[in-house]
């Protein structure tokens, strides 16, 4: 069988693609070795959230799916920055970053991932020209300067014009085309589970510095008629695999403490689910008919927000070029690898800089980082270019 583009991963980024060119016309097939988990009680549920930032929402929205998120979606007014790298755990330093300062829109809109892949898989169904495999695996790719010819799990083979690679930091496309990964391993884990709390969010999310990492806080809808939110907490990996085994009560007391009592006492709203934290930049983003998107191309730390809303960005350059030159043609994946790969890897050490600053124990450096908030704050025009920069600007 034939189809214009071949994805493989079904992910949040692997969805969204099949999504994005299937609204525009393209013979679509994607697949995925597991399939999609949608109920945000169900073993496996990524209970993680996304900030989809301004930019994402034109690509969600030519997706044709922004309109199936957006009643569910929290608004993102204001970016807190807590320091509590002192003696004892508590603010020493906090500022607040709001939207106003720059636009007349949120920085973003929150979502849970179990969520949002519920929206998109109902999204492929209603695409007549989107084949979407879940429980297949892609086993095998070939390609020359014509096409591309992939092998499947079940038995089958597609040709296509160009396979997009969003098949995770393990992708077996970009080891199949013999691009190496550079990979930085931080020795954190990240524990991701939703909380309630008596005192609102208010639109406002929290990200509050000590050791260890951030831990942070992003809006949820009321759960059980309580504020709620989601919360990623970075640790050092033993300390995060301690936090995990930890019985509820001690859990809560211990994550209350951690986010110095800001929202009350937090409860556990959610199981906890517990993530790997590392960097990681392609050498090349494109080969022969194939490109890379998210975590086959790029990983980070997450840390504002930028993981996904990067992959969409992929995912716009592509479309563009896709419009500009023959689909899957050398000269398409040439521009999309000199467009995005500096830009890339340029974001992601500006994440990597941030996560270590986040991690450090050393006083000195936890006494700069105090000093350093207030002082990007304070300045007007150093703020807004932050603000800027961290929704996509270069």
């Amino acid at each position: 069988m034939s189809t214009d583009i071949f994805i493989s991963g079904g992910g949040v980024a692997g969805l969204t693609a099949a999504c994005l060119f299937g609204s525009q016309g393209f013979n679509v097939t994607c697949v995925d070795p597991a399939p999609p988990i949608t109920e945000r009680d169900a073993d496996g549920a990524d209970l993680r959230s996304t900030a989809f930032l301004q930019p994402a929402i034109p690509v969600l929205e030519m997706a044709g799916v922004w309109h199936k998120l957006s009643p569910h979606a929290m608004p993102l007014q204001t970016m807190r920055i807590v320091d509590a790298g002192g003696e004892a755990a508590e603010p020493r330093a906090t500022r607040d970053f709001n939207a106003f300062d720059i636009s007349d829109l949120p920085f973003g809109w929150n979502l849970p991932n179990w969520l949002i892949r519920r929206k998109l898989v109902a999204r492929l169904a209603e695409l007549p020209n989107v084949e979407f495999l879940p429980g297949t695996a892609c086993t095998k790719i070939f390609t020359r300067s014509a096409s591309a010819k992939l092998w499947l799990s079940d038995g089958t083979t597609r040709t296509a014009q160009l396979v997009i690679a969003a098949d995770g930091r393990n992708s077996l496309i970009r080891e199949s085309m013999g691009i190496d990964a550079k990979t930085t391993r931080y020795g954190q884990k990240a524990l991701a589970f939703a909380v309630t709390h008596p005192i609102p969010h208010n639109n406002v999310s929290t990200e509050i510095h000590r050791t260890g990492g951030p831990f942070t806080l992003v809006p949820l809808p009321d759960h059980d008629g309580q504020p709620s939110s989601a919360v990623v907490w970075m640790e050092k990996g033993p300390e995060a695999a301690r936090l995990c085994a930890l019985s509820e009560d001690a859990f809560n007391q211990e994550m209350s403490e951690r986010s110095c009592h800001l929202f009350g006492p937090l409860t556990l709203a959610s199981k906890r689910t517990l993530w790997p934290i590392i960097s990681q930049i392609a050498e090349r983003f494109s080969a022969e008919r194939v490109a890379l998107i998210a975590e086959a191309a790029h990983v980070a730390p997450p840390i504002g927000a930028q993981g996904l809303n990067m992959s969409l960005t992929d995912l716009s350059e592509l479309l563009e070029l896709a419009r500009l030159h023959p689909l899957g043609s050398k000269s398409m994946l040439d521009a999309y690898d000199k467009k995005r790969r500096l830009a890339v890897k340029a974001r992601v050490m500006g994440i990597d800089l941030l996560n270590r600053t986040s991690m450090s124990q050393t006083t000195w450096i936890r006494d700069l980082r105090s000093a350093g908030i207030g002082a990007i704050h304070d300045a007007a025009p150093i703020r807004k270019s932050l603000m800027k920069l961290g929704l996509g600007a270069r």
